[in-house]
């Protein structure tokens, strides 16, 4: 009879498969050997569990067990974990021939499912590291009465965010802070029976939000259609281990370069989502530009971006994306509300009166970066009161940071979705401003703008005048944010002119 695992058992376990390959490989490269490698025995635990329950349903016919149609997925003869767990040597040679054989037993599902790891490479893996991952994992038995779905699919976005937090420099391309995802996808409000979409869908994370999101409102989640694209092999594998571990069969998650090559088409036409989640690579600089200026799915709906930033890309094919009652919630930093080379863009934009909202981020809630973002929210079916207006928040102040890391709290969260849900001026906080306004000001979406910063009240000294450097000192907060904003964007334009110089020379 299986034993339920803790939460907390069930991490210890989990991380303590990485503390393994401490010393031997990067930790960057952890995730493609011990997501493959969890996936493996929660795959092959479930089968035993589901032939276990056939062999007790019919007093002992242990053929009939076997039959696929009482299995989830296939695991061919050979292919079983405990077949590869008694290998002698050559280990890695073992588990990559199991893998593929499963991957190949299940094409339509698992299909390339395992990844790419160089498990052969007895150099950075040798036949004892590979037995003792096996061992540690062989610790604990994963199958669905031990572990429930949402139990091991929080474990596993628990395994992200460590190798995130482990991975240095590439975290950021891996794992987008939770906490903001959250926010996001509040903000959209899926509702079951729709269609969600992550272009650039990395692990898939904004994904699972939207699940969760309608399972907290008693939604039917399992009536939504979750689709998905990723450019690093990796890293769409584990996306869809990720899926598949929350218990999710509907989606769709395909390796590819969206702006080169979009995988979700109907036909000659791009696939249109009811919601659309995305935290696009920024301002990236290899891409064809020449072919978007003739892109064959007319994504080029506002122009052709500059070289040197492909965000108004990205932006674009969202929003070509989107279905007539679609909407989507897009990360950016804010150098794509005011830079001067993408105002043609941003205007036209504008003027379709699709945004709804402009939501400033606190600094430092991204690995490796102190920067602010903001969150652009787009409605292509906007209420009637809502139509010619955007409302800009500016919640910077909305975040919290503790043992070095920076996250926003429920209470965060709400007040921002109370501010959006509102649609009213909050001073200090939220501008509702009509397109008018903003046309006035050039299509510039700069959040200080339009909500002015409340200076924090003086406080008085013995003769109730007001304390000058405490006053000064809220002034200063309050105007030098903008001035620094406007900074940016200058300090990114000459950065693109010395792309553009670097290009012809």
């Amino acid at each position: 009879m299986s034993t339920r695992i803790t939460q907390h058992e069930l991490e210890s376990y989990l991380w303590g498969a990485a503390v393994l390959l401490r010393g031997l490989i990067d930790a960057g490269d952890y995730k493609q050997f011990i997501f493959p490698l969890l996936f493996y025995k929660r795959v092959a635990d479930v089968w035993e569990e589901e032939y276990q329950m056939a062999v007790s349903n019919t007093g002992g016919d242990l053929s009939y067990a076997k039959f696929s149609e009482n299995h989830r997925f296939q695991i061919p003869d050979g292919a079983h974990w405990n077949d590869v767990r008694q290998t002698p040597k050559n280990v890695g040679a073992a588990i990559q021939r199991a893998m593929r054989a499963i991957e190949s037993a299940n094409p339509d599902m698992l299909d390339g499912i395992f990844g790419d790891a160089p498990w052969t490479n007895r150099e950075r893996l040798p036949d004892e590291t590979l037995k003792n991952l096996m061992e540690h994992f062989s610790t604990q038995t994963l199958s669905v009465a031990s572990v429930p779905e949402d139990e091991l699919g929080n474990a596993y976005e628990y395994l992200i965010k460590k190798f995130a937090d482990d991975s240095g420099h590439t975290a950021a391309e891996f794992y987008t802070n939770r906490t903001v995802v959250h926010l996001m996808t509040q903000l959209l409000n899926p509702q079951p029976g729709e269609s969600i979409y992550d272009p650039t869908c990395g692990t898939g994370g904004m994904l699972i939000s939207a699940l969760d999101e309608v399972k907290r409102s008693g939604g039917e989640y399992r009536t939504l259609k979750l689709y998905g694209q990723e450019r690093n092999l990796i890293t769409s594998s584990i996306a869809r281990m990720n899926l598949f571990l929350h218990g999710v069969e509907d989606f769709a998650i395909i390796r590819g370069d969206t702006l080169a090559d979009p995988r979700h088409s109907e036909g000659d036409r791009l696939r249109q989502f009811d919601v659309i989640l995305a935290n696009p690579p920024y301002s990236i600089k290899q891409w064809s530009r020449e072919a978007w200026a003739q892109d064959k799915w007319g994504r080029n709906l506002f122009g052709t971006p500059p070289q040197g930033r492909a965000d108004y890309a990205f932006q674009q094919h969202i929003l070509a994306s989107l279905t007539d009652k679609g909407r989507c919630a897009v990360l950016w930093p804010h150098g794509v509300l005011f830079r001067n080379e993408e105002q043609a863009m941003r205007t036209k934009m504008i003027e379709q009166d699709w945004v709804e909202a402009v939501i400033g981020l606190g600094p430092n809630l991204f690995y490796n970066s102190p920067m602010e973002s903001c969150v652009v929210v787009c409605n292509r079916k906007k209420p009637t009161k809502r139509k010619n207006k955007i409302i800009f928040i500016d919640a910077v102040n909305e975040v919290t940071r503790e043992r070095a890391q920076s996250f926003l709290k429920q209470e965060h969260q709400q007040h921002v979705l109370d501010t959006f849900n509102a649609f009213v001026d909050v001073p200090g906080f939220a501008k509702v401003a009509t397109l008018a306004e903003i046309t006035a000001n050039a299509g510039n979406l700069s959040i200080p703008m339009y909500v002015k910063r409340v200076a924090a009240a003086a406080s008085l000294d013995s003769k109730g005048q007001p304390a000058s450097l405490q006053s000064s000192w809220a002034q200063w907060q309050s105007e030098g944010r903008s001035f620094w904003l406007q900074m940016d964007a200058i300090l990114e334009t000459l950065d693109s002119l010395v792309a553009k110089n670097d290009e012809h020379v």
